[in-house]
């Protein structure tokens, strides 16, 4: 879906600070919105999370930087980073690139997505909820 000249993929689910997150099973891929990657601009660098670090919803997991500011990333999701995109040490343009594909930050082994999921943004309320930052 495009709305407002953002990308929101109809098969991610969102969080508000503009993390997305899509489900396979038990296990997870993390990563920033296109409306996040937009807003930050240019980024330069990312400080990804730690390999096999458990993680809790909404805490901060790493950052975002671009040439206008530092973001924290935070996970849309519980569970244990299992593996860590490697690519944007050397290439964090892929964020602003191809935020929901090449771009992706972590993928993650899932502890309680049922609880976890109530708390996310299906691709609708995430659109909406563009438009009224927006507005």
């Amino acid at each position: 879906m495009q709305v407002l000249n953002y990308d929101i993929p109809d098969d991610l689910y969102y969080s508000k600070e503009h993390e997305w997150v899509r489900v396979k099973g038990k296990t997870a891929v993390i990563g920033i919105t296109d409306y996040a990657q937009k807003s930050l601009h240019e980024v330069v660098y990312v400080e990804a999370p730690k390999i096999a670090s458990r993680i809790e919803q909404s805490q901060s997991i790493g950052s975002v930087e671009s040439v206008k500011s530092v973001s924290d990333i935070f996970t849309p999701i519980s569970g244990e980073i299992m593996e860590i995109n490697t690519e944007l040490a050397e290439s964090p343009e892929l964020i602003n690139e191809d935020p929901y594909g090449e771009g992706w930050i972590a993928k993650v082994q899932l502890v309680n997505f049922r609880d976890d999921s109530k708390k996310l943004l299906s691709s609708e309320q995430y659109a909406d909820y563009i438009r009224a930052l927006e507005e």
